[in-house]
């Protein structure tokens, strides 16, 4: 029996899931039994504006218990694992100092992961540095950028295929935009990581035992965020001018659909509401493939808890399992 099972002092707990699992309503039930806070761990949550076709809790949800990093950024700015590690790692400290419980809830495993094991906080791409990079690889050959790569990183470079054209573009990348070597970096990395405690956060899993219960769950969703305004949402984000679909706000689930098929709809002279059978079409067809990548992620973590979110009992599983970590983490 592992100590968290023995009911050892615990840092946070996770309540992660697929998407339309169902977490938004467990975790609002867990704040009603125990004093928690919430932190989001989702990528689309983190953007303003963007409120019916990330299914963003209500106001009067949000109003129910505190939530964090919701709201915290426009669109048109990203925001990285590594921002969120940081800020949550932050966040639990603090709520931790109120003699509360950091519940963290969502669906963006890249992000729990961070959070867990640490991500390496490597300077971000640079498109025209790459270009040149790979302007030089066109015109040398990917072998000699593989040579140049030895002599300011041998020990990347020994780690790589002369012909590992993306790779060895992005070793070099880093090193001329920080002067610093890959291994560097990872090694930096590698040795904070080992410096800090373990974190100590239960991941309790809500997965459906039927996937096709889940994909009832998605399609009735998308049904009601259309009906909610879905469409004129991505209208007016559109409408603003500064954004595009390649910002990583504008790729998240729903949202590129969408604005593809605004895009079509302009061309062909169509009504945007002519788009909306196939924007449901496409906008389920998307989620259920985020759906099934998020239940690959969780089913590779070992030491989850994994509770049917699709059983009758779900909830009370769910409080249960709550009540086995929190007796002495307060």
């Amino acid at each position: 029996m592992s100590n968290l099972a023995q009911g050892w002092r615990v840092d946070a707990l996770a309540l992660v899931g697929p998407t339309a699992s169902g977490k938004t309503a467990a975790a609002l039930a867990i704040a009603q039994q125990w004093p928690v806070e919430i932190i989001s761990v989702d990528s689309a949550l983190v953007y303003r504006s963007m409120d019916i076709g990330t299914a963003k809790p209500n106001a009067q949800e949000l109003a129910q218990v505190p939530h964090h990093l919701i709201d915290i950024r426009d669109p048109l700015h990203a925001y990285s694992a590594a921002e969120f590690a940081r800020d949550a790692t932050r966040l639990m400290a603090e709520i931790r100092a109120r003699g509360k419980l950091p519940l963290l809830v969502g669906g963006t495993m890249l992000y729990l992961k961070a959070l867990r094991d640490g991500i390496d906080d490597l300077p971000t791409a640079q498109p025209a540095l790459r270009a040149d990079i790979e302007q030089q690889a066109l015109a040398l050959g990917w072998p000699v950028m593989h040579a140049e790569l030895a002599k300011v990183d041998a020990i990347t470079a020994a780690r790589l295929a002369p012909h590992d054209a993306q790779r060895i573009s992005r070793a070099l990348e880093v090193w001329r935009v920080s002067g610093k070597p890959l291994s560097q970096w990872f090694a930096e990395a590698n040795a904070t990581r080992a410096a800090q405690p373990a974190l100590n956060m239960p991941v309790l899993s809500l997965e459906p035992v039927h996937r096709a219960w889940l994909h009832a769950r998605i399609s009735q969703r998308f049904d009601i965020m259309l009906a909610g305004g879905f469409l004129a949402e991505v209208q007016a984000l559109r409408a603003r001018g500064d954004l595009h679909i390649d910002l990583p706000s504008m790729r998240c689930v729903g949202y590129r659909q969408a604005w593809e098929l605004l895009d079509r709809a302009e061309v062909m002279g169509a009504v945007p509401e002519s788009i909306l059978p196939q924007l449901h079409e496409l906008g389920v067809a998307a989620t259920r493939q985020l759906a099934k990548r998020q239940l690959t992620w969780l089913r590779g973590m070992d030491e989850r808890i994994a509770i049917a979110c699709d059983a009758p009992d779900a909830l009370a599983q769910t409080l249960a399992a709550v009540a086995r970590f929190t007796a002495k983490a307060l």
